[in-house]
């Protein structure tokens, strides 16, 4: 597999959702069975072996790719919410953003105490709402294995906030916004496309 093949799955969308804003649109990718499917093994390979015992992601898009990635992984899956969407006991985590502030749940059942969580996202920006996922699972008492990511946006800087844990990411877009490239440490085993 090669970061050309999966980055065709991926539209740019130019000033969307305003002017100025390179959309990654990755519904291609979606509607392709074999491009989903390398991307998931693609996303859970640097993970597999480690213990996994839940993949947890917030809403929305990541729970597409984090259910399959936790099946790939023998582990179960949590979603983690905005407010008022969860109707059990949670557990919330308040976090501050540019313009405000913003708020995660998950059931207090939905991780125990020592559990080894892999945290899933489509896209990594720049951290902040993995970050907050984070520390609402650390807030459980549960072990963060690691951040898994189809896309990254390098140049948002969202590796670094989230430098406390292993962060993976499949599809790397540089400054020049030109290129994707497959991080070939992580590369999936199997035969080249």
């Amino acid at each position: 597999m090669n970061a050309d093949y999966l980055r065709r799955y991926v539209r740019d969308i130019p000033d969307f959702p305003r002017p100025g804003i390179l959309f990654r649109d990755i519904t291609p990718l979606l509607a392709d069975h074999k491009a989903l499917q390398m991307a998931v093994e693609a996303m859970a390979a640097p993970f597999a072996g480690q213990g996994v015992d839940v993949v947890a992601s917030a809403e929305a898009r990541g729970f597409i790719f984090a259910a399959p990635l936790a099946l790939q992984l023998g582990a179960g899956f949590v979603p983690i919410r905005k407010p008022g969407k969860l109707p059990f006991d949670r557990n919330s985590f308040r976090y501050e953003l540019e313009y405000g502030a913003d708020e995660l749940e998950v059931h207090v059942d939905g991780v125990a105490e020592g559990q080894r969580v892999l945290l899933v996202d489509d896209l990594l920006a720049t951290g902040g709402t993995m970050e907050a996922c984070c520390r609402l699972l650390e807030q459980c008492n549960a072990e963060i294995v690691g951040c898994s990511f189809l896309i990254h946006l390098v140049p948002l800087g969202g590796e670094d906030r989230l430098s406390p844990y292993k962060s993976h990411s499949v599809l790397r877009y540089d400054e020049d916004d030109q290129e994707a490239e497959l991080s070939v440490q992580n590369r999936p085993p199997g035969p080249s496309v």
